[in-house]
């Protein structure tokens, strides 16, 4: 619905998720439905859509020929977050002159 994910469904009856700008796979079922899967289709980001996702970034709705129906749900991916990255490169940066101060005294 936003264009963030790629769904796929193939004709053994499996079903991934793609990143849609790298093609990445997040989540893959091998043969989650017993025949072609016919369609996909990702809940739609609404007010319901949201309560039926819960905590989970995604959620895709599979379809095969034995008409069955079945909700994949992609869950968050966690991330650091910006500031705690930058204060990692900075103690490394902090630590690597040390270090170079204690190996080799009158470095600066």
């Amino acid at each position: 619905d936003s264009g963030t994910f790629l769904g796929l469904g193939t004709v053994t009856g499996s079903v991934a998720i793609h990143i849609a700008f790298s093609l990445q796979r997040l989540y893959y079922v091998k043969e989650a439905h017993g025949i072609v899967v016919t369609d996909v289709a990702f809940v739609p980001e609404s007010r319901p859509g949201r309560e039926l996702l819960g905590g989970h970034e995604a959620a895709l709705l599979s379809v095969a020929v034995d008409s069955r129906c079945k909700l994949h749900l992609l869950p968050t991916r966690r991330s650091l977050p910006v500031w705690l990255l930058l204060l990692l490169c900075a103690g490394l940066i902090v630590a690597t002159i040390l270090l170079l101060q204690l190996a080799f005294p009158g470095f600066l």
